[in-house]
């Protein structure tokens, strides 16, 4: 396709609403074919700036996900998924919802640090905890800077349950971890798996691991004894809907024991992006697309009402529905996931403190 960034979701970078003097960049509205190469080569270029946040934990208001707290190691992240809800958050960063997104990553170095630090205060109470919430904890660059690694390391320590939602592979590199975690059942992993459809999967959700590859890391986390839960999200009518089956399936075959589904919705700037990429990739069934996902928002794009908003509304959302609890009920019927540890914390909280005091006691001689 002429002009498409490979390796990419978003083509474009729609305006920032928090910037007056920002607007969408098209490739097709660049007069030179010099500034159309600029775009397409120097802007793809992914960028890691290091940020110094305060905090790490965020309290989550919504009702809809069924968590204390979320925390997120990374702003922005480079899978590229191309239906993100986190993308229009980073324009409180300054940066656009598009491209921006997946080429300005945020990186939090002295998140661990922040971490114990809350855990350390007596006035923290265990409470539930899930990263990521905005990005994935997973995303490439953890390779390199291991960030979540030492964030587990830290949860390990105090002996604080965490639940943890990747698309990405790379989550079996902290096996050794998340194995002593959960002895004590202190972990949930999640894997959000889209498609087995690798060809759609690569245009979806570009820059995250292969569904084979995905499968593999939940056999392997299930053959572990971690309990691993399956998001097939989101549903997207007219790409991803008919493979509901397969995907509960193959992700109960690899030891999966539960799964979940949300329905799109493209808040904010995505459905801007959404619409351009539909177009560019699927222009023989785009229409039909973006007139089914309206079709279970109240006629819009998205729906931002809780209870709501994720499941959808109408007779394709109920369809889905169905489809979703015949899958569970055929495939996951029995499985139990085991409730996580909240009772160990205070203790090991303490044996820390008192250990720490003995260290500036010993400095003392």
């Amino acid at each position: 396709m002429e002009n498409y960034i490979k390796g990419r979701g978003s083509q474009l970078n729609p305006t920032n609403r928090f910037e007056k003097n920002s607007k969408e960049v098209y490739l097709e509205d660049l007069p030179t074919n010099e500034e159309r190469e600029e775009l397409l080569t120097e802007n793809p270029k992914t960028k890691y700036i290091e940020v110094f946040p305060k905090t790490i934990l965020n309290k989550v208001e919504s009702p809809d996900l069924g968590m204390g707290f979320s925390m997120n190691p990374y702003q922005g992240c480079e899978h590229g998924c191309i239906y993100c809800y986190a993308r229009n958050s980073h324009q409180y960063w300054g940066y656009s919802s598009g491209m921006e997104f997946e080429q300005n990553i945020l990186v939090k170095k002295n998140a661990p640090e922040l971490l114990e630090k809350t855990l350390l205060n007596p006035k923290w109470k265990a409470d539930s905890i899930m990263f990521s919430g905005n990005t994935d904890c997973y995303q490439p660059v953890e390779r390199k800077l291991e960030i979540t690694r030492k964030l587990l390391q830290v949860f390990l320590k105090f002996k604080h349950p965490v639940g943890m939602i990747t698309k990405n592979a790379l989550i079996q590199r902290d096996l050794d971890i998340l194995q002593e975690m959960n002895a004590y059942n202190l972990v949930h992993v999640t894997f959000s798996l889209t498609t087995l459809d690798e060809k759609l999967k690569r245009v979806l959700e570009p820059r995250t691991s292969s569904a084979q590859t995905v499968l593999r890391a939940i056999n392997t986390l299930s053959k572990a004894s971690i309990p691993v839960n399956v998001n097939v999200a989101p549903i997207i009518p007219g790409l991803n809907d008919e493979s509901i089956f397969d995907v509960v399936k193959a992700a109960a075959d690899n030891g999966a024991l539960s799964a979940h589904y949300t329905i799109v919705r493209l808040n904010g700037n995505n459905g801007l992006l959404f619409e351009d990429w539909v177009k560019k990739n699927f222009p023989d069934r785009a229409q039909k697309v973006l007139h089914q996902i309206k079709t279970m928002h109240g006629g819009k794009l998205n729906d931002s009402n809780f209870g709501r908003r994720m499941r959808g509304e109408g007779k394709f959302a109920e369809l889905v529905k169905m489809q979703f609890a015949l899958a569970r009920k055929k495939f996951l019927a029995g499985r139990i996931t085991p409730e996580s540890n909240y009772d160990l914390y205070e203790a090991a909280r303490r044996e820390i403190i008192n250990s720490q005091k003995g260290s500036r006691q010993l400095d003392l001689f």
